[in-house]
């Protein structure tokens, strides 16, 4: 990351304790675990700002300052399945922001923001230039303190927020710890993953056993998990030797499944989070409820409907020359892409912007296209039928023509009970056959539930793409795509420095897409942004070569070599605002091998032939 003058760049915007809560707000709350949880923490955070402060002053030495550290981060994490759950929006953005640039909105306008918090402090702080860096240091320590004793000071007025499920942000806590905990997301500079998962379990352990809400319930197998799991993340605490299957396996998929069988009450996350709290697999279907991502609901899917959308998907008179249907670009015989560089236009000779990214579990995301300018499913194929290179016609054109086929009034009239031909009833079908092709049933799904075996390669894979590699940090578990855990609510986009060529083949230069900062969505307009794309999921992507927007990657192979090589920056090219880590992964060729094993064992295509 690069770092640059807070005094210069940053404007506050308030600090909105109460910005979001998906629970009731203001509710006095009796265990005490919190309330010393948070006591606790502010007190180390004190003692950060003072020992920021003498850093700046040459008082103490960097090592003491990256131990304060520590222990303030540590704190946080025992009250972090509370704090995070109740006021996610808060805690995102003050208290634990990742170390990149982001837009926040004011009104009709929107503003770039410096990060701000304890995941900047440990990239910076156990960073190379952090002696040089010392001011840096000292003002986002005193944004910290500030923020949080704001919200320290609310908490003490007004009373926390409790939700009607007390077991929801533990579980939460288990997706965070794995998804963002043990792949070194959270802590990109100390890389101190066991000692901060390990506190985060005696945080959950102290509210179980302090709150008498629990009282209700058997507890003694999620206390024997967390002590055994504390135990055995005091032994294994070497980042890259991590395994993070055992640990799985052993620990967090036992917690998550028995604390979700304890209480059956409302879910308070329905509205806010892509998760299904009633799931009891990270790696299964039902992980994410797809009725989130889309405007279709639930109870007005069915079968009809699905069929319908299918038939609509594989007709080619949709469009104006009647000659691209949506199966044009994406093909199910390879996992609904069509393996060219770029996709074909409806002009012979010429392409659209943009490779075409499967439709595999592409419903698990809050925004579409490369440059994330569509919001739901619905419109994102509302772009495709507008757009003169691909359909080129109009929602009116296509409805004329369906109301002119008997077949479809008959399919149309199955679906929805009447035979109302319509814009919205046109979108609701195509986005229920499309949200349809999803499934956790590859290979590596299956291992992680204990159903099958992969190989020795493909576990070391899977544990270096967890790793050392850094691909779970923008590739996130479960759905490994930029879907933000552990609400799942929130796309990222990454600058990576794409090459115009596999950088095998000279001279390099980067692709001239500038990517997310040319999008129709005018309130993200920001240089940080500029070559920025949408981060895809990497499931089937044994399938779906040439990779990246622009096609120009033909194997997996040519892919890791640019990633091990820190991207565009890393190999020389200027960026200005490059998100992945320019510095060299130093993986061998055996190691890239074993990633690719893991990643052919992502291959599902099992909704091909979807009824």
């Amino acid at each position: 990351m690069k770092f640059y003058p807070l005094a210069v760049i940053f404007i506050l915007l308030g600090i909105a304790v109460m910005s979001f809560n998906p629970v009731q707000k203001g509710v006095e709350i009796e265990n005490s675990t919190i309330t010393k949880g948070l006591t606790d923490f502010k007190t180390k955070l004190d003692h950060l700002k003072s020992d920021a402060y003498r850093f700046s002053e040459n008082k103490i030495s960097l090592e003491d300052l990256r131990k304060t550290l520590k222990e303030t981060r540590n704190a946080f994490k025992e009250i972090e399945f509370y704090v995070a759950y109740h006021y996610p929006e808060f805690t995102k953005t003050h208290l634990n922001a990742a170390p990149l640039f982001h837009i926040e909105a004011a009104g009709t306008t929107s503003y770039t923001l410096p990060p701000e918090g304890l995941q900047v402090l440990d990239e910076l702080i156990f960073s190379d230039e952090a002696e040089e860096n010392k001011e840096e240091i000292k003002t986002i320590t005193d944004f910290l303190f500030n923020s949080y004793a704001s919200f320290y000071l609310s908490s003490i007025k007004n009373g926390l927020s409790q939700g009607n499920n007390k077991t929801l942000p533990l579980r939460i806590e288990l997706i965070r710890i794995y998804s963002l905990g043990v792949t070194g997301f959270d802590t990109p500079g100390s890389l101190n993953i066991s000692e901060e998962a390990s506190h985060a379990f005696s945080g959950m352990k102290k509210y179980i056993n302090d709150d008498s809400y629990f009282k209700n319930y058997n507890t003694e197998k999620a206390d024997q998990l967390l002590s055994s799991g504390i135990q055995y993340l005091s032994v294994h605490t070497d980042f890259e030797t991590f395994d993070r299957i055992e640990f799985y396996k052993k620990y967090i998929q036992p917690l998550y499944k028995e604390l979700g069988s304890w209480d059956g009450r409302s879910d308070d996350l329905k509205e806010f989070s892509g998760w299904n709290a009633g799931s009891t697999e990270f790696f299964s279907s039902d992980f994410l409820d797809p009725y989130f991502y889309k405007l279709l609901k639930k109870e007005e899917d069915n079968e009809a409907l699905r069929q319908l959308g299918k038939k609509i998907f594989y007709d080619q008179a949709i469009s104006d020359n009647g000659k691209m249907s949506c199966a044009t670009c994406h093909l199910p015989e390879n996992a609904f892409t069509d393996l060219k560089a770029k996709s074909q236009s409806n002009v012979d000779g010429k392409t659209v912007l943009r490779n075409s990214p499967t439709l595999y579990n592409a419903v698990f995301a809050k925004r579409f296209f490369y440059d994330l300018r569509a919001f739901y499913l619905e419109q994102q194929a509302e772009h495709v039928i507008y757009n003169k290179d691909e359909f080129n016609t109009s929602y009116e054109n296509i409805i004329k023509k369906l109301k002119s086929k008997p077949e479809y009034k008959k399919a149309f009239t199955t679906a929805f009970g009447k035979s109302d031909i319509s814009r919205e009833h046109f979108s609701k079908a195509l986005s229920s056959y499309v949200a349809s092709l999803y499934s956790y049933e590859s290979g590596f799904d299956k291992f992680m539930r204990n159903e099958k075996e992969i190989s020795q390669d493909a576990q070391k894979g899977f544990n270096l793409f967890m790793g050392k590699a850094n691909c779970a940090t923008c590739h996130f578990a479960p759905n490994f795509s930029g879907l933000v855990p552990p609400f799942f609510n929130e796309n990222e986009s990454e600058v990576l420095g794409v090459t115009a060529k596999p950088i095998n083949q000279k001279p390099l230069e980067l692709d001239a897409d500038k990517g997310r900062i040319n999008s129709p969505v005018r309130k993200e307009n920001s240089w940080i942004y500029e070559n920025s794309f949408k981060t895809v999921t990497v499931r089937n992507i044994a399938l779906t070569k040439p990779y990246f927007h622009n096609g120009a990657f033909n194997t997996l192979e040519e892919v890791l070599d640019f990633y091990n090589e820190g991207g565009g920056e890393g190999l020389g090219l200027k960026m200005k605002n490059q998100t992945l880590d320019s510095e060299k992964l130093n993986l061998s060729k055996t190691e890239i091998k074993q990633i690719i094993a893991f990643l052919n064992s992502l291959t599902d295509i099992s909704k091909t032939k979807v009824n």
